[in-house]
């Protein structure tokens, strides 16, 4: 993971990246979803992962401040768990493949486990 010296925007953090990545695939996977569940599920489940990124951003902003550097990173760890309830929701119903969540809910525990990671040593993110 890099650490904040060689960062100069959100958009360059490795965890922004795969959070990133790991929305589209869901949008792509989305689109099969039924037409009834546009309210639902498939909201839900764009909004959340989109906002593990623009969380990501927010916090990259506050990192001047410690406190809401780790409580931003912290809506982003929520978030992120968010999407993976709607993942096995999603694949219960029978709208993803089994392997298709299981790739997707891995991913977001090393999103997860890489924002855990930057909220415990913020010293090496935020601005002193």
């Amino acid at each position: 993971m890099h650490e904040r010296q060689n960062i100069k925007t959100h958009f360059e953090l490795e965890v922004y990246k795969r959070a990133f990545s790991a929305a589209m695939k869901i949008f792509q996977l989305s689109k099969n979803f039924p037409q009834e569940e546009r309210y639902s599920l498939t909201n839900r489940i764009r909004r959340s992962s989109r906002s593990v990124c623009a969380n990501n951003a927010e916090a990259w902003r506050k990192r001047r401040y410690p406190a809401h550097w780790a409580s931003q990173l912290s809506d982003c760890e929520a978030e992120a768990a968010e999407t993976q309830t709607w993942l096995k929701f999603a694949a219960d119903c029978g709208y993803l493949t089994q392997e298709a969540e299981t790739e997707l809910h891995n991913e977001y525990n090393e999103i997860i486990a890489m924002l855990v990671i930057m909220i415990t040593h913020q010293e090496k993110w935020t601005i002193r």
